[in-house]
């Protein structure tokens, strides 16, 4: 005989769970009912409000990342409030709204972690891979990697801000973008709407290379001092570029359009293959680096900045149910801006 059930896993939440990696267009996705999630000590769960649409969702989904946890539920930008409080939580307290992003836990004594680079912790789990994420009503999280979220943001507004805009923010840190440096972003989805604001803010002059003439016609609107095709060269010289695309031949694009000791960073989490290249690409100290998650750090300084500026996102609005459309339509360019998922 199995065991008798315990109170929490009684009750229920709705819940889009993923079971099997495979193609979005198959709609993989599935709405079920899970138990709820109890918070265990240092933690606290939040009834979720909103989560955003990231391409690493779309990785986790189909199979670009390795199975972690399965089934799993996605989402690792979460907006919520507390209902319930774990023992020995101080930071936050029930009804307080705060953000979840996609670095869940570190294990805070690792190599990395004692170097300040808890980003590349040897143990780190994320939202919605290692762990289950903001696809469903309720989520848990340790209080140490939850953030209060600014009050001029909607909950709408926000969900965006915990992986587009703090990837976003450390790739930008990391290109080594300076004010009155000209910076290229190439590909603009929710990372780089989000990006141009903070670099014009800080006084950059930013070039926007994609395909897409609404991506494009949105760049201008956001104040864009060129746009054009990535294989297109910028009237000036970039300093600084940033690749936000998952295409590996972009990398020969942005470093023809980079000056002698200019950063090219490239952003995703996955990249198709990057062609064989020149040696003279990256000649005359031109670099090329990749950002891998992010640390508290980083999360921390870019809700400030954001808060600031302040970074206005453009958001197109899906239900739980439609998450499987929503995937798709991010897949295939069909948002401007970026999308999100409202519970509830």
């Amino acid at each position: 005989m199995h065991p008798p059930l315990s109170y929490s896993e009684l009750l229920k939440m709705r819940a889009i769970v993923l079971d099997q990696q495979g193609p979005i267009d198959e709609s993989p996705l599935v709405v079920r009912d899970v138990p709820l999630p109890e918070p265990a000590p240092n933690q606290v769960r939040v009834k979720v409000r909103c989560c955003g649409l990231c391409h690493t969702d779309l990785h986790v989904v189909e199979g670009d990342l390795p199975q972690h946890k399965m089934p799993v539920i996605p989402g690792h930008q979460i907006v919520g409030i507390i209902d319930k409080c774990g023992l020995d939580v101080t930071k936050f307290k029930r009804g307080e709204r705060i953000g979840i992003p996609w670095l869940h836990r570190t294990d805070q004594s690792c190599d990395f972690c004692r170097r300040g680079l808890e980003n590349l912790c040897e143990h780190a789990q994320f939202t919605g891979y290692d762990v289950d994420g903001g696809y469903a009503e309720y989520a848990v999280v340790d209080e140490d990697f939850a953030y209060a979220i600014p009050p001029q943001f909607t909950d709408e507004n926000a969900a965006p801000l915990f992986c587009a805009g703090i990837i976003g923010y450390r790739a930008y840190r990391l290109s080594g973008a300076q004010s009155g440096d000209r910076l290229g972003l190439y590909g603009f989805g929710a990372s780089a709407h989000i990006v141009i604001q903070f670099a014009r803010h800080l006084g950059n002059e930013v070039y926007v290379f994609t395909r897409s003439e609404n991506h494009r016609k949105h760049a201008e609107e956001l104040g864009a001092r060129w746009t054009g095709d990535s294989a297109d060269q910028p009237p000036n010289p970039l300093d600084a570029a940033i690749i936000f695309a998952p295409a590996g031949a972009l990398v020969h694009d942005a470093l023809r359009a980079t000056r002698k000791g200019g950063t090219v960073t490239c952003g995703g989490i996955v990249m198709s293959q990057i062609p064989p290249m020149d040696y003279q690409l990256i000649y005359h100290e031109r670099v090329l680096r990749s950002v891998a998650n992010s640390t508290r750090h980083d999360a921390c300084e870019f809700l400030d900045l954001a808060a600031n500026v302040p970074i206005r996102t453009e958001v197109q609005i899906y239900k739980l149910s439609d998450t499987n459309r929503a995937l798709q339509d991010l897949k295939h360019s069909r948002i401007t801006g970026a999308g999100v998922v409202r519970i509830g």
